[in-house]
């Protein structure tokens, strides 16, 4: 069975003190979790030492940063390398977060690059792909999202790719006033599920995990969840509240 995933994508926010609150209050929850569920938590890279901590004698929990830099080493002021999230044991790595391809101009050659570093490291990367409201308003969204898993995705090897977690991003319904239903949701998961087994086959395919970006909180994800391509939740503003992000949680299949 693919791993059910909650993944907390905390962003810019919280001081070092609120978000080791938070954390304690949700790992004090005892959320019961099946085998094939997992948490994650992507936090602020100034955190990711305490949250590794947090949750080093918890099963299923885990901690990701939010990006990594695209070269293994050298003269890039303020950048984080790969190797050295590897080196204090992060095991998660967010990558080509729709506001890092906004904002800082991230391309698809350049992701690329990433996913090779981290792989190297033993990091799973979480990928993310989706396209704005031109895009979707057009009816060109399922070869845009192709394009974006071509170009970053599809040098590697199979055994390789059955490393990825892929996170969906429907940037036309973030902020926008729009809203994807789950049967969107379910039906681009399914394209890009169907993109990966024509490239890296079936079996492959079948055991990525692909999670849903699209303002998830804990009234709409179990509704999302259902689709039998969605296997869970990257989320944003809702898991910087306890009882929103246990509730997604929960609703994990």
């Amino acid at each position: 069975m693919r791993k059910q995933i909650a993944a907390a994508n905390w962003k810019m926010n919280l001081t070092y003190q609120q978000g080791e609150k938070l954390l304690d209050e949700i790992l004090k929850a005892k959320t019961p979790l099946h085998f094939h569920q997992q948490v994650i938590f992507a936090v602020p890279f100034p955190y990711l030492i305490m949250a590794n901590s947090e949750v080093a004698n918890e099963s299923n929990y885990s901690v990701a940063a939010q990006n990594c830099h695209h070269k293994k080493s050298g003269a890039f002021t303020g950048e984080v390398a790969p190797e050295m999230l590897y080196s204090i044991g992060i095991k998660y790595c967010i990558i080509g977060h729709s506001e890092r391809r906004e904002y800082f101009n991230e391309t698809n050659a350049q992701l690329a690059e990433k996913i090779d570093l981290l792989l190297g490291q033993g990091i799973q990367p979480i990928f993310c792909c989706g396209e704005p409201l031109s895009i979707r308003e057009a009816g060109s969204q399922n070869s845009y999202v192709e394009t974006q898993l071509a170009e970053s995705l599809f040098h590697l090897q199979p055994d390789q790719a059955e490393k990825l977690i892929i996170a969906y991003e429907p940037i036309w319904a973030i902020g926008t006033g729009k809203t994807a239903s789950a049967e969107q949701a379910q039906e681009m998961h399914a394209h890009i599920r169907t993109v990966l087994k024509e490239k890296f086959g079936n079996d492959i395919a079948d055991s990525i995990s692909i999670l849903y970006g699209g303002s998830v909180k804990g009234a709409n994800a179990r509704e999302i969840f259902s689709g039998e391509d969605v296997d869970g939740g990257l989320v944003g503003g809702a898991s910087l509240v306890k009882e929103e992000f246990i509730a997604i949680m929960e609703a994990l299949k």
